[in-house]
């Protein structure tokens, strides 16, 4: 899944990025269910991508307990570019009147949502809106359907 991996330094790179998960908060279970959904995560700078990230998701409101169950359910959710990808929809969400605890239990419970396309989530949100069914807990449940159950629920 991620051959480079191999070329990592165990110095360098995987013991620090194994040390940082740990004072994070994440007990050792946790770090190797990350790394092994993402292996792609050891790769990554801490100072760079890793940090960032986990300020920004604190900044959304999750606490540190949310940000560990976040990363090691979904681990993915590290790939995603903030300013491209994360920033774009959470700024969806608080357009279309998300509170910041509604965002930031959509984050925590729901990493996954993050996954799928801006244009997807526009329009699952469009639809429950003209339905009247926009809450925080519809759109986790709506984002995560396949197209055809999406389809014969919501028309």
């Amino acid at each position: 899944r991620f051959p480079p991996i191999c070329g990592l330094s165990l110095e360098a790179n995987l013991k620090p990025l194994v040390q940082w998960l740990l004072d994070l908060g994440f007990d050792k279970s946790q770090v190797a269910k990350a790394i092994a959904r993402s292996p792609q995560i050891c790769g990554y700078s801490l100072e760079a991508k890793l940090k960032p990230f986990v300020q920004w998701l604190s900044d959304q409101g999750l606490d540190k307990s949310q940000v560990v169950h976040a990363i090691a359910g979904q681990a993915q959710i590290c790939h995603y570019s903030l300013e491209a990808n994360l920033k774009p929809k959470v700024r969806l969400l608080a357009a279309r009147g998300f509170s910041q605890t509604d965002i930031a239990r959509t984050l925590a419970t729901c990493p996954q949502s993050l996954g799928h396309s801006l244009e997807r989530m526009t329009y699952r949100i469009g639809v429950l809106e003209a339905a009247g069914l926009l809450t925080d807990t519809s759109f986790r449940s709506a984002i995560l359907m396949y197209n055809e159950k999406f389809a014969s629920r919501f028309g």
